[in-house]
């Protein structure tokens, strides 16, 4: 039985892309999945994310589609991440489909309903199914490593701006600190977010 895991990581940033990680299992038993560490992401340190990265990359099939910034600008998020998770769909043929649940536990159905019409699939879908479902945790640590990497060499380049979501204080300072100077933003800043909104917002006050 193949089974697709998916979940996402930097759904809320303010800064980078949003992740939708795919993991394809193809015969491999859930309990080897959690000896490898798959699990919710969020439940593990860096350092045994990256392990079980690697170990879980022997036993399926991983795959993380990036949305840019940019991208999430000009469109829809809901509709962006819906869009790559059917092509991930199409794209492995999977029995079944497990995701961790996108919005609100009551609009799951009509996500479905959606989701199902375009690619057809034996389709789950629940709150926390990435700590539930040993695929769907798998889809998440591929999700979140390489998040995290692409945070890494951004701050390389840019400076230490933090974990790039709205509710970290190293993050709105950095933003706070670079509009100051009067930059334009550079191009992994969602410039639609309400954050970054409110400090132009400010800025024309003060004017």
């Amino acid at each position: 039985m193949r089974i697709l895991g998916i979940d996402e990581a930097g759904r809320g940033c303010v800064l980078g892309p949003l992740c939708i990680g795919a993991f394809v299992v193809d015969g491999v038993d859930d309990a080897t999945l959690r000896l490898a560490g798959a699990d919710d992401s969020k439940r593990l340190s860096h350092k045994r994310r990256v392990e079980a990265r690697a170990k879980l990359a022997d036993l399926g099939t991983p795959e993380v589609i990036l949305i840019q910034p940019p991208a999430i600008d000009a469109g829809n998020l809901n509709a962006l991440e819906e869009t790559a998770i059917v092509a991930l769909v199409r794209k492995y043929a999977p029995d079944r489909v497990i995701v961790d649940a996108l919005g609100h536990p009551r609009t799951i159905p009509a996500t479905i309903e959606r989701l199902n019409a375009q690619a057809p699939a034996d389709w789950l879908m629940e709150p926390k199914a990435d700590g539930t479902y040993p695929s769907c945790g798998a889809a998440s640590i591929f999700a979140k490593t390489t998040r995290d990497q692409i945070i890494e060499d951004l701050k390389a380049e840019f400076g230490d701006f933090g974990s790039g979501y709205p509710s970290d204080p190293k993050t709105r300072r950095w933003l706070a600190d670079w509009h100051a100077a009067g930059k334009a933003w550079p191009s992994f800043v969602r410039t639609r977010w309400g954050t970054i909104r409110d400090l132009e917002q400010q800025s024309l006050f003060k004017g």
